[in-house]
């Protein structure tokens, strides 16, 4: 399968050297977690020839993104999920995956704009933008109302070329042990335009933006913004997830042998007899492997560790369990007896409101949804509140998001709920200041033991489902070198600032700042 990105300055990184030579027999791995990370660690595996066996605990792959039917109170059939993903075209190495399921993507669709919101009237959109950068960043402060001439005159200049100067991992550490609205104050950035750095990059890490590390957002402006070309278009699955994702991605890892144990969640890995782990599923018998892909997520992790004293080392144990979860997040679907005005678009971020994220009108571009919703004559909408309080009272979260709703599309509050369901969780990963240094990369202390998921430290300008591919396609490498298998190479945003100029002027500014009544940005 061949797949390169669409931005031709993408760098790729070439796989670990083999370190050893085959082995004789086919070696056993065992992936733990069927979402992104262990699907594509299992894909990377057995495309090498290994025998690998994924171990799921819910009855379907997918992860968090995983979707499940649901019958409506009209008699509909449906699929409910935990919401609205969009796969930025900066996601090299997922694409590269679904390439392999269909070459030509025909799974996505495009969405025109990424439309920006905010409760006192302000509204941005990132389409028309110059495709690069700075240049798109220069033409958007320019164009938008939520960058006043005046405010923008105020601008650090030092500081913001910080921006413009990311380099993994040096950025974590210059900014890591700040948090996001710290290197923002810095900058002098206008605070009528933070919602586009908050709403945009921090909320869609499901944390409040003060529990956000200042380097994983330089890092993401630079992914999204300024480091490619590709911007903050996106495309959207067109099928509900399992339909679009799964079913023909569980079909490929069925065709080179992959064997799919839903439903079954793994207690505990242990020495084995034979082999070098023995994978504990509940009280069926103990399966061996020569190694094991931890995919789960951050909670499924902590327990695995906690459950299984013979994994890793004292330092790598207390890291893994000590490793933080973003706050809790709620989705609520509804579905409408009233459609929504036709200018709606099919997504909509929204800023300054008490708890609502954003808003999707599913039927915009999702096939399920536009089939409701032209035999009803309603609409399907879904609405998004990232970094809720712990305590929170879900009944009443519902309804505050309803009435957000209400805000935003005046029309709906006329609507009829025909069915709803809500979907309130805390299991994503969390990037808070000072954070980095305690992540877990893909290698353990055991080389037959990998991490993979959208929590590992991985080195490269990623995130959300890309850091969930990528680690998995790097925790795969890692067992293929030590097996003497050839590995699969990985696609990456440039992994500094693309202006040299830029860079020099950024150092510079970091010697030359000196601290006043604002915070500087410079390395502790």
């Amino acid at each position: 399968m061949t797949w390169s990105p669409s931005d031709l300055r993408a760098e790729e990184v070439a796989p670990a050297a083999p370190r050893a030579e085959r082995p004789d027999a086919v070696p056993r791995a065992a992936v733990v977690g069927g979402g992104i990370a262990g699907l594509a660690a299992a894909t990377a595996l057995s495309e090498r020839g290994v025998s690998t066996t994924v171990f799921e605990r819910e009855a379907d792959i997918g992860g968090r993104l995983r979707g499940w039917p649901t019958l409506l109170a009209d008699g509909s059939d449906a699929t409910m999920s935990r919401g609205f993903h969009a796969f930025f075209r900066q996601y090299y190495n997922l694409r590269a995956l679904l390439a392999r399921l269909d070459p030509d993507l025909g799974m996505l669709s495009p969405l025109p704009d990424y439309p920006l919101v905010h409760a006192d009237g302000l509204r941005d959109g990132f389409t028309g933008l110059p495709a690069s950068p700075p240049l798109n960043a220069f033409a958007l402060a320019v164009r938008s109302r939520s960058f006043p001439a005046r405010e923008l005159a105020r601008v650090n200049i030092a500081a913001a070329l910080q921006l413009l100067d990311v380099d993994i991992p040096g950025v974590y550490r210059r900014l890591d042990h700040r948090g996001a609205p710290e290197l923002l104050e810095a900058i002098r950035f206008p605070p009528r335009a933070r919602h586009l750095a908050f709403e945009v990059f921090s909320r869609s890490f499901f944390a409040d933006p003060a529990q956000l590390s200042a380097a994983e957002l330089a890092v993401m402006f630079h992914l999204y913004f300024l480091g490619s070309s590709e911007g903050l278009l996106f495309d959207v699955a067109n099928a509900p997830f399992p339909q679009a994702l799964w079913n023909p991605w569980s079909a490929y890892l069925a065709r080179h042998g992959v064997r799919q144990r839903l439903s079954t969640p793994v207690s505990r890995i242990a020495p084995g007899e034979r082999h070098r782990f023995a994978v504990h599923s509940g009280g069926e018998a103990a399966e061996e492997f020569d190694a094991v892909v931890l995919a789960t997520d951050v909670a499924g992790l902590r327990d695995l560790t906690a459950g299984s004293p013979a994994l890793g080392g004292q330092e790598w144990r207390r890291r893994a369990l000590g490793l933080p979860s973003a706050p809790p997040f709620l989705v609520s679907r509804l579905w409408l007896n009233r459609p929504v005005r036709a200018e709606r678009p099919g997504f909509l971020g929204t800023a300054g409101y008490p708890t609502l994220d954003n808003i999707s009108v599913l039927e915009r571009f999702e096939d399920e949804a536009a089939l409701w919703a032209r035999r009803t004559g309603g609409s399907v909408v879904e609405l998004h509140a990232y970094a809720l309080p712990e305590s929170c009272d879900e009944r009443i979260e519902r309804q505050r998001l309803i009435a957000q709703l209400h805000r935003v599309f005046p029309e709906t509050a006329r609507a009829a709920i025909v069915d709803q369901r809500h979907e309130l969780r805390a299991d994503c990963a969390l990037f808070p200041p000072g954070g980095y240094e305690h992540r877990l990369a893909p290698v353990t202390p055991d080389p037959w033991l990998v991490v993979a998921g959208d929590h590992v430290r991985v080195d490269l300008p990623v995130a959300l489902m890309e850091r969930a591919a990528t680690s998995g396609l790097m925790a795969a490498n890692e067992l293929l070198a030590g097996w003497g298998l050839p590995g699969h190479r990985l696609w990456s945003v440039p992994r500094r600032g693309r202006w040299a100029p830029m860079r020099t002027l950024a150092r510079w500014g970091r010697s030359g700042v000196q601290p006043g009544h604002r915070p500087d940005v410079r390395s502790a």
